[in-house]
């Protein structure tokens, strides 16, 4: 496998080719968009995949009666939440099938065609390839319908998630590291060593598809505005081959886009394995300012705050220890490791939930942290891990459900904390994705059908940000 290095991210960033005219490449993009007739479902491995959207909906289940809605909205594109990260690699497979045995069944019925995007993890985690090989075998099995290839494209500027010469990038700071040796890389569950993303898709589908065989979109040829050529590339697509895309700013996805609508208008089908880039614009979705506090705190409270912290990614450590310096928190530690003695770890729920309460009610903000160090089995009890991480979640979300005064906001860092909490915590069914209160961290307004009707709901991912931006946040909400 071979070695790549860490580059300098201001020098390497700005010695690549010259974007192209900004307002001539929106041009042709709303051109192409215009009559793309096509229903866009995103389906979101963890709640963060909306960062880069507003006005769109989430559907926090895949029953027919949700995706039918979804498919008679006026809006392009809908998300379904799977939080299937959460997953083991079964109840992945069963959700796919039944996702997308439904969207072909509602697709048909209503007459409209449509593209899949399984979001995926701009750090590469995640249930690859086994998600889009279940959803591209199902709707082949549903239909006479044949996946060409599959776009890959974990490109997200907001994150500092970049791809440069086939190779994948993690920003840390004013480095740029490939993204084979980050912590991320080293994921228990969904770990891989790859960080050029044809050996990646190699390395993840078993040697099934060769990086020799993937097409490859350079930046190049994206930069020079070379449709003709991308186009042409996509279109000797065959046999659900991996197509690469470089990109490290929102016109490299453009250009990919008007590229990508022209090779399905003419015939070839694609499915798609991307982080939150590609859904803003194959969606249309218009740029939107960041959230300020009156936009989100429609509803008078004298109630203090929630935040809910799940994740231990280093860079969520790193926040953690900046939120802790506020004075305005009071700060709750949650044993998860309790888990393993059922009655130790149900009194410590309740500890949690009465002290949250007490908090809130007094008008105090107060932060709910699982406790830090994780909780270690060893090597060969992995998926045994995985479920206990099922159970802890499941307390974490708990403590919402199960709270009787309403929060003036509730923040959840991590991605399937997040995703617990709005859908069972919260009893979400449909959101609406209000956008973003920084850069890649989106917020819910929560639906009449939920516990709490029109809470700003903040989806904080847990890779995401630089070291004060939870702090931030919580300040801004605070007021």
């Amino acid at each position: 496998m071979e070695k790549y290095t860490r580059l300098k991210a201001a020098e390497t960033l700005a010695n690549l080719p010259a974007i192209p005219d900004e307002a001539m490449l929106d041009d042709l993009l709303a051109n192409a968009l215009k009559d793309f007739n096509k229903k866009i479902i995103v389906l979101d491995d963890d709640p963060t995949g909306v960062q880069t959207v507003h006005g769109v909906s989430v559907y926090t289940d895949w029953t027919a009666e949700s995706i039918e809605a979804g498919f008679s909205e006026e809006n392009s594109m809908f998300f379904i939440l799977t939080n299937s990260r959460g997953f083991t690699a079964e109840e992945t497979k069963r959700a796919h099938e039944a996702i997308a045995t439904a969207i072909q069944k509602t697709a048909e019925a209503q007459d409209k065609e449509y593209i899949i995007i399984s979001r995926g993890d701009s750090t590469l985690r995640g249930h690859y390839p086994l998600e889009t090989e279940v959803l591209k075998n199902t709707v082949e099995i549903k239909s006479d319908e044949l996946f060409d290839g599959e776009v890959i494209m974990p490109f997200f500027k907001e994150g500092g998630r970049f791809t440069i010469g086939n190779v994948h990038y993690v920003q840390e700071e004013n480095e740029l590291i490939p993204a084979g040796d980050t912590e991320f890389a080293k994921d228990r569950t969904f770990g891989y060593t790859s960080s050029h993303l044809g050996d990646w898709a190699e390395e993840k589908s078993k040697g099934a598809f060769k990086a020799s065989d993937a097409v490859y979109l350079s930046l190049e040829d994206i930069r020079n505005l070379n449709i003709e050529g991308l186009t042409s590339q996509l279109m000797a697509v065959e046999d659900f081959n991996k197509v690469i895309v470089n990109a490290t700013e929102y016109a490299d996805v453009k250009v990919v886009v008007i590229a990508l609508i022209r090779a399905m208008k003419a015939g070839k089908r694609f499915m798609f394995r991307s982080a939150a880039a590609l859904t803003k614009i194959m969606g249309g979705i218009s740029d939107k300012g960041l959230l300020s506090r009156e936009e989100l705190m429609m509803e008078q409270s004298e109630n203090g705050g929630l935040i809910m912290i799940g994740s231990h990614v280093k860079k969520t450590t790193e926040q953690f220890a900046e939120l802790q310096t506020c004075d305005f928190i009071e700060f709750i530690e949650f044993d998860v490791h309790l888990v393993l003695d059922p009655v130790k770890f149900e009194n410590e729920i309740q500890r949690v939930i009465e002290a949250s309460e007490n908090f809130i009610r007094n008008g105090q903000t107060v932060a709910v942290y699982t406790k830090r160090e994780r909780l270690d089995l060893g090597e060969d009890k992995k998926e045994e891990e995985l479920k206990l991480s099922v159970k802890i979640s499941e307390a974490v979300t708990s403590i919402v459900q199960k709270l009787d005064v309403r929060p003036s906001f509730i923040i959840a860092k991590g991605g399937i904390t997040s995703s617990d909490i709005g859908t069972n915590g919260l009893s979400v069914k449909r959101a609406t994705v209000a956008g973003q209160i920084k850069p890649g961290i989106p917020v819910w307004l929560t639906g009449s059908e939920s516990k709490f009707p029109g809470l700003a709901y903040v989806i904080f991912p847990g890779n995401v940000g630089t070291k004060t931006t939870l702090k931030e946040v919580a300040e801004l909400l605070h007021g």
